[in-house]
C-alpha cells in the first residue's frame, strides 16, 4: 500500500469529529469540522482489503477531511484496545502526484484488518501489512499510524457513537 503523506507538526487546535452511521447499509462516517487549507489532491482515496472491505479518504486541498468504512472487515473485539498514547498532534498533507495532478481519485488494494474494544468505541484499522509506525492526531477523535516512509498505516477512530438500536 502506498498512499504517501507529508506529516506537520502543528499547534493549531484540532478539529472535531462528527461521526454518523447509516443503519440500513452499517456505513460508517467521520468528518472533520476543518476548513481544507493547503496544496494537493483533492477527491477520494479508497483502500480495499482482499475480503472486499473498503475504507475511503475524503481528501480537500491535500488534507484529510473524513474516512468512511463503507464495507467493514471482520472485525476482532479486544479486551482492552487503548488509543495510542504517543500520538502528536499533526497536519497531514496527501500531495497531489507530478504525473497525475488531475487524478481526483485514488483506489489502492491491500490487506485490511480491524480491532474494536469490546464497547465498540475504539475501532483501529490496519492498513497493508504490519510494522513500525508513528502515531499522529489529525483530529480530537482520529489518529494515523504513519510508518518510517512516510505512508498511512493504520487509522484510528475514537470515541465511536453506538450503532444505532433496531427498531
Amino acid at each position: 500500500m502506498e498512499l504517501a503523506v507529508r506529516v506537520e507538526p502543528t499547534d493549531v487546535p484540532l478539529p472535531a469529529v462528527a461521526y454518523r452511521w447509516d443503519a440500513d447499509t452499517d456505513i460508517l462516517t467521520a468528518s472533520m469540522h476543518a476548513p481544507a487549507v493547503g496544496e494537493g489532491m483533492s477527491g477520494s482515496v479508497e483502500v480495499e482489503g482482499g475480503d472486499g472491505s473498503w475504507l475511503i479518504f475524503d481528501v480537500s486541498a491535500g488534507r484529510i477531511a473524513g474516512v468512511e468504512v463503507a464495507v467493514w472487515p471482520d472485525v476482532r473485539k479486544v479486551a482492552s484496545l487503548a488509543p495510542p498514547a504517543d500520538a502528536a498532534p499533526a497536519r497531514v498533507c496527501i500531495p497531489a502526484r507530478r504525473s497525475q495532478p488531475g487524478i481526483a481519485a485514488l483506489e489502492v488494494e491491500t490487506e485490511l484488518a480491524a480491532d474494536a474494544d469490546v464497547a465498540e468505541r475504539t475501532i483501529h484499522f490496519r492498513i497493508g501489512p504490519v510494522r513500525r509506525v508513528r502515531h499522529v492526531l489529525i483530529a480530537r477523535d482520529l489518529a494515523l499510524d504513519v510508518d518510517e516512509r512516510e505512508r498511512v498505516a493504520g487509522v484510528w477512530l475514537l470515541n465511536v457513537p453506538p450503532f444505532p438500536a433496531e427498531s
